[in-house]
Order: C-alpha cells, then sequence, then structure tokens
C-alpha cells in the first residue's frame, strides 16, 4: 500500500510493521523516523543490507530466538535493495509481531520487486517515497530555524545556503546549527564567514573530484573545482588521494588484464570498494592503460615535489593538472 510521507505518524503499527521507504531525502526520513521512535518509545537496532545477506540465516535465528528483541522493537535496515527480496519473503511470512521492520532503500525503480511488493499489499506492508525537498520547503525550513534561533542572516546568505544544500534538509540543517553556535559569539556574520563556516553537500567532494578525473568526466570535474572554496592548504589532501586512488586503479587493471570480467575485479578488490563508487570505478578501468597509469602515478609524484619547490598558489598547478587528465 503507498501512503503520502506526512502520513506516517498515522500507520497502525500493530495492523502494519513492515515500512519501506525509498528515495534520496535522507533528512526527511529521518525526521519522520524519529517522530516513531518517540511515538512509540521503542528501541532501535539498526543493520545494513551487506551485513543481512552476509548472514540471514543468523540474522532470522536471532529474530526466532528473541534475541534482538532484548535489545529492540524497531529494525531498521538501511541501504536496502531487492537483494533482499527473498528475506523479507520470509519475514512476512513468519508473522513476527511487535517488531517493526523498516527498510530503508535509495531510488527504487517502478519495476524493483520489494518496490512492487509493499506497494501492491492492500495493507500489510506500507511503501512511501521521500522525494527532494524543493525550494519553498526548503525556505520554510531555514526561516523557521533562524526565527527560532533568534540568528540575525541577511536574505543573501540565507539563500546562499539553500541553493547549495543539494534539495535535502538534512545538509541545511546541519549547517544551519553551524551558523547558529558562531552567531553566539558574533552578532552579525558577513558573507565570507557563511562561506567559511558552511560545509554544503558539494564539499564533501575531494574523493568524488578525483573519482570523476580519474573517469575522465572533464564537466563533472570541472563542476566540482568551481563549486568549492578549496585552499592552498587542501592540495596536499587532493594530492594523496590522487596518488591513492591511482595506485589502486593500477592493481585493478592489472587484475582485469587477467580474469577479462569487471565484476569479479571489482568485487574481489582488496581493500574492498565502496559500493556507492563501483560503477565509476568501473569507468576508470575502461578509460586508462596499464602504461598510462604508470605514468599517471610518476606525474603525480612529480606535482607533489614541484609544489614543495614553488608553493606559490598551488591550488592553481593542481586544479590546472586535474582539468588536463579528466580530458
Amino acid at each position: 500500500m503507498i501512503i503520502k510521507y506526512f502520513e506516517f505518524e498515522k500507520i497502525n503499527i500493530k495492523k502494519t510493521n513492515f515500512i519501506l521507504l525509498h528515495g534520496k531525502n535522507e533528512g526527511l526520513k529521518n525526521q519522520e523516523i524519529n517522530k516513531l521512535k518517540n511515538k512509540i518509545s521503542k528501541k532501535t537496532k539498526n543493520y545494513d543490507e551487506k551485513q543481512i545477506l552476509e548472514n540471514t540465516d543468523r540474522f532470522i535465528e536471532d529474530l526466532m530466538n528473541g534475541s534482538l528483541f532484548d535489545e529492540s522493537k524497531i529494525i531498521i535496515i538501511n541501504r536496502a535493495s531487492d537483494k533482499l527480496f527473498h528475506t523479507i519473503e520470509d519475514l512476512i511470512e513468519r508473522k513476527i509481531e511487535d517488531t517493526i521492520f523498516i527498510f530503508n532503500c535509495e531510488i527504487l525503480e517502478k519495476k524493483s520487486k520489494i518496490r512492487n511488493l509493499f506497494e501492491k499489499s492492500k495493507d500489510k506492508l506500507i511503501s512511501i517515497a521521500f522525494y527532494p525537498d524543493n525550494y519553498e520547503t526548503l525556505s520554510k525550513l531555514a526561516q523557521s530555524f533562524i526565527r527560532s534561533e533568534k540568528i540575525s542572516l541577511s536574505n543573501e546568505n540565507l539563500n546562499l545556503i539553500i541553493n547549495k544544500c543539494n534539495n535535502d534538509r538534512k545538509n541545511l540543517l546541519n549547517e544551519l546549527e553551524k551558523v547558529s553556535i558562531f552567531s553566539k559569539t558574533k552578532k552579525n556574520i558577513t558573507n565570507e564567514e557563511i562561506q567559511k563556516l558552511v560545509n554544503l553537500n558539494e564539499n564533501h567532494s575531494v574523493n568524488e573530484l578525483i573519482n570523476f578525473c580519474l573517469a575522465k568526466n572533464k564537466k563533472q570535474t570541472l563542476n566540482i573545482l568551481n563549486e568549492n572554496n578549496y585552499s592552498n592548504e587542501d592540495v596536499i589532501i587532493i594530492i594523496r588521494t590522487m596518488l591513492k586512488k591511482t595506485k589502486t586503479l593500477l592493481n585493478l587493471i592489472l587484475k582485469f588484464k587477467i580474469n577479462k570480467d569487471l565484476n569479479i575485479t571489482i568485487n574481489n578488490s582488496k581493500p574492498p570498494i565502496f559500493w556507492k563508487e563501483k560503477e565509476i570505478v568501473k569507468l576508470q578501468i575502461k578509460a586508462w592503460s596499464l602504461d598510462k597509469v604508470k605514468d599517471l602515478i610518476r606525474e603525480i609524484n612529480d606535482l607533489e615535489l614541484l609544489l614543495k619547490k614553488r608553493p606559490i598558489k598551488p591550488i592553481n598547478f593542481i586544479s590546472n593538472f586535474l582539468i588536463e587528465k579528466s580530458s
């Protein structure tokens, strides 16, 4: 059964204890989950899908033996996907009562097996979509926050924060909280201070920056460079991150030349590749030859030595280098 997110609190957990949350708006998901937790006052245990897939039998056994019930009555499974379809079917058939199962997914396509399972149920299963916040919603949240905290902030600075929070209230509220703390010691906050204070969604992106560069995606590399105010002090972090990722890429290309299978190469990587990076790493393997990667490693080392000898505006050097390599 499909319901809207604002109906979340109305769910009758005595009749419905399987809830599917899907979509990109993690801030809104967390907000609604917290409301539910406060309403029913039950302890919570969080899992990642990978934990369950690695030992499904143990997870089911703990449930049926009641060992999980000693700790929680709400079980949240994050990053859930269709890989859990049969496990979810098993849990439903067992008719486990007094425990709420929340499956937190990213975007699910309409043909998704678990999405169809939940949406086609008449009352036992609930499916809720969480779409990105729009500007109007975020603006109301931001205005409400600064009024309640009595923060003096210009519309220009407030709009700067809203426009760059990637349509996610979690990002917005995190950054407004920083501004609130800063405002306790300084009444009027300048635009320059806002730029330094906020750590918006784009600024998480040294890893992203290098990933797009190595994937030969010049457009995204430029976007990240333009959206971030990297300082000269950040240069060493960028260089070391690029060197590390390039050495990993070299090893992956060597393995791919042997097994000729991208999925096997990625899945057997040590250390493991984070699931969100798997697709872009595949592009990197396709984009580079073995000799070119070896040359790149030498160039990165040479660049680091050069910047240590010529410390004037090193961010310009590294920016030009990344743009060149992403072409």
